[in-house]
């Protein structure tokens, strides 16, 4: 008999099936998913031809008789009144959203501007606090105070998003409003400002993971050439660990851009096309946490805030694509000398 051949351990085979079979139903369900989101979404381009219903043409008030013929009012307007509910290139492609009405528009720009607006907010906000809280915890902390640090900011990730919608919604709107004095007590500011604390907890946990996988011989050799702690972090470990901080701000806006119910609550939910971070926004996911229970099934409205959805497929699978296949690997590479 082979001593080198391996042994046949029958718990440990059947917890390998099951951590594949697990692993093949999750990636099923994401696949599934997605197939669902866009099929529901492709008939976004289709044409519905649109009437007015002839209870809403009547022209007499309430308990009262039409004043004039009802068929001849009723032939007449709706030769008048009928509207492509389409969403076409150009329509999507538009400055406003009013999904609702004879001439419904579906302009994502505003939305998607929304979405960029506040995800920037939070980056410029969180991005530094994160990634100066891992260099610290990970280069200068002593061991006590880092075992108190890191778990402390690690926790903030498991308080729901609705929690810290409704903190800002209640406290830091009126809050950030008493102090700068604008107009609008809820808008991309204050959405921007809690979507940061949502997005602290993974640009600091990645990071610090970042900074620790940095050899040792990189710090030892900086400092035994003569310099100091802050130097050897600054211009030493932070470059060698740039791809990996890099993946973190990707990820970290990922999250942001697809977060739904800090933006649902914080932000004012008013589709505006405007530059100025103190005005109200709406961003891609709040509108379809708010529109998606009302909408009618199978209308135009239903496809296109499916196509919205598929947007953000899109966009967040592609940032962790490039954060996890292509930043990590260039870090690694980095690390073995490659």
């Amino acid at each position: 008999m082979n001593l080198l051949q391996k042994k046949f351990r029958p718990v440990e085979f059947i917890i390998e099936q099951l951590i594949k079979s697990v692993s093949f139903v999750s990636f099923a369900v994401i696949i599934l998913i997605f197939l669902f989101v866009f099929r529901e979404a492709l008939p976004i381009f289709s044409q519905k031809e649109k009437t007015v219903p002839k209870e809403e043409l009547q022209t007499g008030s309430y308990g009262e008789e039409p004043t004039i013929d009802l068929q001849n009012q009723t032939s007449n307007l709706d030769n008048q009144s009928k509207n492509k509910d389409e969403a076409t290139i150009k329509n999507l492609l538009g400055n406003e959203w009013q999904p609702v009405g004879l001439e419904p528009k579906y302009g994502l720009r505003p939305l998607f501007l929304g979405s960029l607006k506040v995800t920037f907010i939070a980056l410029i906000i969180g991005a530094p606090l994160a990634i100066l809280a891992a260099i610290f915890s990970s280069l200068f902390a002593p061991k006590k105070i880092k075992e108190f640090i890191k778990p402390s900011i690690e926790l903030l990730s498991s308080f729901p998003s609705v929690v810290i919608g409704f903190f800002a919604l209640v406290t830091l709107a009126t809050f950030l409003q008493n102090i700068f004095g604008y107009t609008f007590r809820l808008n991309a500011f204050v959405g921007g400002i809690a979507m940061a604390i949502a997005i602290i907890p993974i640009i600091y946990t990645i990071t610090e993971d970042a900074l620790n996988a940095v050899p040792k011989y990189y710090s030892e050799a900086s400092l035994a050439l003569g310099a100091s702690k802050w130097q050897t972090a600054l211009f030493v470990v932070v470059p060698a660990a740039t791809p990996g901080i890099f993946a973190a701000l990707l990820l970290g806006f990922g999250r942001a851009f697809g977060e739904t119910m800090i933006v649902l609550m914080a932000t004012g939910n008013a589709a505006l096309n405007s530059l100025n971070i103190f005005d109200p926004v709406r961003t891609l996911s709040a509108t379809i946490g708010a529109e998606m229970a009302e909408v009618v099934f199978g209308d135009v409205h239903y496809s296109v805030l499916f196509f919205i959805g598929s947007l953000l497929f899109i966009i967040t699978f592609i940032i962790n694509a490039i954060a996890e296949f292509y930043v990590r690997a260039k870090l690694m590479k980095r690390f073995r000398g490659e």
